[in-house]
């Protein structure tokens, strides 16, 4: 019914929706992260990390539900068969726009677990959805230069994904670290025509905690063949085209465990690794945005 609205009114009813989901969600979630703060018991705060997790995911299906009521976009997803919501996955995409969040929850909801992303260290300040990562353990990193702030953000992720340890998790990271743009591709001057440079920096610190844990990567490319939407255009159901690609990728045997930040070599077979990876996907772009056949 959505659909057949005019675009401003679907927007504002989405936009309203989007609201009252993310209310009530973190209202939802008050107590467990009251009681995961304050009571030390690691039995109990991973019931409260499973408490948590399930309003999360309630709140991505919800989502999914307004996002599917007004766009008739046509999605086309491989890859995702054999995906299971009881494993590990460290998950990899490349970054176009705030859509590209929505459309992973969307993809990957139900095949596996709730998504934690590496997040900018500012954005803990977000009214409400600031709160909800913290208490969903999302890392939040601070992204600042030298060795001193690499070692920083090596504590602050690790401790985050010790926690991971114990509850299913897929753990997401976009490698560009920003958003695509003309602009940034220009002023990095990168070898890619679709890509951003890839920074190895969230992906290292993920394998030196917990890589022997994981099953797999999930490199996962969003194409959006008619040019990249706005929030806005997905709110009022202007999305006219998806296409997603999941591809599972063993993670080489030298890249499990490592020091991402005092081990030059490591990161330099890491960066090897993650290049080879960006030159596929690169190409894997362009057949898609050519209209070329690609299985992924």
């Amino acid at each position: 019914m959505l659909a057949h609205l005019p675009p401003l009114l679907r927007g504002v009813i989405t936009a309203t929706l989007l609201g009252l989901n993310t209310l009530v969600a973190f209202t939802t979630m008050i107590p467990p992260a009251l009681v995961k703060l304050l009571v030390p018991a690691t039995g109990v705060r991973n019931a409260c990390t499973r408490m948590l997790n399930a309003i999360a995911n309630r709140w991505v299906a919800n989502n999914n539900a307004w996002i599917h009521a007004v766009n008739r976009s046509r999605w086309d997803v491989q890859g995702v068969a054999g995906l299971h919501r009881r494993g590990w996955y460290l998950v990899s995409s490349n970054h176009q726009s705030w859509v590209d969040i929505l459309v992973l929850q969307r993809v990957l909801h139900g095949h596996v677990p709730m998504l934690k992303f590496f997040l900018k260290a500012e954005l803990i300040w977000v009214p409400v959805i600031g709160l909800a990562w913290w208490a969903l353990d999302f890392p939040f990193m601070k992204r600042g230069r030298g060795h001193g702030a690499r070692s920083s953000d090596l504590k602050t992720t690790r401790e985050a994904c010790e926690k991971f340890k114990r509850i299913p998790t897929a753990v997401m990271n976009f490698v560009e670290g920003t958003r695509f743009t003309r602009a940034k591709h220009h002023a990095q001057k990168s070898p890619y025509r679709h890509l951003l440079k890839p920074k190895i920096g969230g992906l290292g610190i993920a394998l030196a905690t917990m890589g022997e844990q994981f099953e797999s990567m999930l490199d996962v490319t969003i194409v959006y063949p008619h040019g990249t939407p706005t929030f806005w255009e997905l709110l009022s159901g202007r999305l006219d085209a998806v296409l997603v690609r999941v591809q599972q990728r063993d993670i080489p045997a030298d890249l499990l465990g490592g020091d991402p930040v005092g081990d030059k070599a490591y990161r330099q077979r890491l960066t090897a690794w993650i290049e080879g990876l960006w030159v596929e996907k690169d190409e894997q772009i362009g057949r898609l945005l050519g209209g070329g056949a690609d299985g992924g």
